[in-house]
């Protein structure tokens, strides 16, 4: 069950921001950092949110300790990289939809796997906003047709069919979905897993580009990770390898096993 739909429609109530600091002596020390938002206890917060299998449980912890740091994450994404295409009317309503987005992530993050909460749900805030950016600058300057295929042969070539699009839209829910549960197994590096995470966002946010095709993905990958093109040719052909696993399996049976 995804948690966006309890969240989605309205922003959940801002939580008590951090108690201002009462005046005394001025203390020596290091200065405030721009991530001191996404403290020690944020950590622990997501840590004890994926431990609880009660969902007011989770729910209090999201609002109380999880809620503002991913605003502030948000916020400062967008406004560091100037993600300012944008089809709503209020920045506010961005932000409230990388919020959604990066919660619906939540149960993804493997902090077993070493993985850092700030790095990981960066990136992911990083690469929903590029390609949201993306996306609205495109529609501005040029209509495509949705989902234009390369010539290539390769996993983009099937999905711009369109005597199969409903088909394949299908298998590509799957599939999303068997990359967001198995990406910590099929990738150990953090380069790997990015460019796995960036392509898995291409495909979900499938509908919605003006351009899908081989050069395209390349470029907006390099834009999302930045990572050089062959380690992105290398993730690419593992998830050719599992496209046409798991696309074998969809035809015989109609489903896939996540």
């Amino acid at each position: 069950m995804s948690n966006k739909l309890k969240y989605a429609p309205n922003p959940p109530p801002e939580p008590i921001l951090p108690l201002i600091p009462t005046l005394g002596p001025k203390k020596r020390g290091r200065k405030a950092t721009k991530k001191q938002y996404f403290t020690p206890d944020t950590d622990l917060a997501i840590a004890e949110y994926l431990n609880s299998s009660n969902q007011d449980e989770r729910d209090d912890i999201f609002k109380e300790r999880i809620w503002y740091p991913f605003y502030k994450l948000a916020e400062n994404l967008i406004h560091t990289f100037k993600f300012y295409y944008t089809e709503v009317d209020d920045l506010e309503d961005l932000k409230h939809e990388v919020i959604c987005f990066l919660l619906e992530k939540l149960d993804y993050f493997k902090p077993e796997k070493g993985s850092k909460a700030f790095s990981y749900f960066s990136i992911v805030g990083k690469n929903y906003l590029i390609l949201y950016n993306n996306t609205n600058y495109q529609k501005k300057k040029q209509k495509v047709d949705v989902l234009k295929a390369d010539e290539d042969d390769g996993v983009l070539h099937q999905l711009g069919r369109d005597e199969r699009k409903e088909e394949i839209k299908t298998f590509i829910d799957y599939l999303t979905e068997y990359i967001d549960k198995h990406m910590f197994t099929m990738f150990k590096k953090d380069k790997d897993r990015k460019v796995c995470d960036a392509i898995n966002t291409l495909f979900k946010r499938r509908e919605n580009l003006e351009i899908f095709n081989k050069k395209a993905l390349y470029i907006y990958i390099r834009e999302m990770t930045e990572v050089d093109t062959p380690v992105i040719t290398k993730v690419t052909k593992k998830l050719k390898i599992i496209y046409k696993k798991l696309y074998n399996e969809y035809n015989e049976t109609g489903y896939v096993k996540i």
